[in-house]
């Protein structure tokens, strides 16, 4: 009598829904693409946006998107597989709570990280994977003759655009989480490196009244600087907007430089960012790094598959605990408290040594 096979050997336990088989498993990630695909054409079709609180019918759906309902149907289908909308039994689609963070108005909204995430030059690069695991390096410049954040500037607009707004919208997101578990009781100063439109230090001086801010980042970013910080704006007499590119130095003297999601660049650029800071801040100086983790943390799958494409595009890497510890060190850091800022984030609180 043949065995039977390993695949449908195992019972489910009790009461627990049956697992896919591996084969199924492994079917299903091979097709990982189509689901990607599935949740830009989407956003950009502004699905979720159409759909309001009351199931609606594909007809009306298409009219209010400028599509065709027979495709919209199914991708609408092939998304609900994953719970990104539901499919009722009289054929109306409705929201889930996945759905409605591809909103553009929801508090909590997604929808820019994924397109970022989708953008044509990851759907170039991803095919190289094997490259650049062989070889240790970008793609990118293989691809299209230059860095990649020139490349983007340069030839690819419209995705440094959304590269922006994806990163404001993580940073506003996470601005308020990153206030509430820092503790600056005591510290004159606070200078966000690389960040951004400022959402950070704003929510640090919101909750410091008598702090003093900087923000520093590129050009064009801090061109785009909260209103807040800017002129006339409330926070004004308290910030200063300085930009300029923290890889090359950081003319700020501050007491706390707080740091992140930049440290997962190329070795190079990461450490010269950090000799930056160590050296503008000098003995005594706190210096907070926030990133995600690899290892350690409930959001593992999306911190390892964006660990891959920083492979791809800047031949960079999200790290381990243990890693990041190393590199800060390697830095002349001392390395104090690593708490969870949240479930996708980890703060390293360091010191220069005096």
């Amino acid at each position: 009598m043949t065995a039977p096979s390993p695949e449908l050997s195992a019972p489910p336990a009790q009461g627990a829904p049956p697992s896919p088989p591996p084969s199924m498993r492994l079917r299903e990630l091979v097709f990982g693409a189509a689901c990607a695909a599935a949740v830009r054409a989407a956003a950009r079709l502004g699905v979720a946006d159409a759909l309001g609180d009351a199931p609606t019918a594909v007809e009306d759906l298409a009219a209010a998107v400028k599509s065709e309902p027979k495709p919209l149907r199914r991708l609408l289908r092939a998304l609900s597989c994953y719970g990104v909308f539901t499919e009722h039994p009289d054929g109306t689609f409705g929201h889930t709570e996945m759905s409605r963070l591809l909103r553009e108005d929801d508090p909590h909204s997604l929808r820019d990280i994924s397109l970022w995430c989708t953008e044509p030059w990851t759907w170039d690069a991803w095919p190289k994977l094997d490259e650049a695991v062989r070889t240790g390096r970008n793609v990118v410049e293989g691809l299209y003759g230059k860095e990649f954040f020139v490349y983007l500037n340069e030839d690819a607009p419209e995705s440094a655009d959304v590269f922006n707004r994806a990163m404001t919208t993580s940073s506003e997101q996470s601005a308020r989480d990153v206030a509430a578990l820092l503790d600056l009781s005591g510290s004159r100063s606070v200078a966000d490196l690389g960040g951004g439109q400022g959402h950070v230090v704003a929510s640090l001086l919101d909750k410091y009244p008598a702090m003093q801010g900087w923000l520093l980042d590129l050009p064009r970013v801090v061109e785009n600087a909260l209103p807040r910080l800017r002129a006339g704006g409330d926070l004004a007499e308290r910030a200063r907007i300085v930009p300029g590119d923290i890889r090359e130095s950081v003319p700020v003297e501050a007491d706390v430089y707080v740091i992140k999601n930049i440290l997962e660049w190329d070795d190079e650029s990461t450490a010269r960012l950090l000799r930056n800071v160590v050296e503008a801040g000098g003995p005594g100086a706190r210096i907070v790094v926030i990133e995600n983790l690899v290892d350690d943390t409930p959001s593992m799958r999306f911190s390892t598959a964006m660990d891959l494409l920083l492979l791809l595009n800047v031949g960079g890497a999200k790290h381990t605990t243990k890693s990041m510890v190393g590199r800060l060190e390697a830095a002349g850091l001392t390395v104090g408290d690593i708490r969870p800022v949240n479930p996708y984030l980890h703060a390293f609180d360091c010191t220069v040594p005096v």
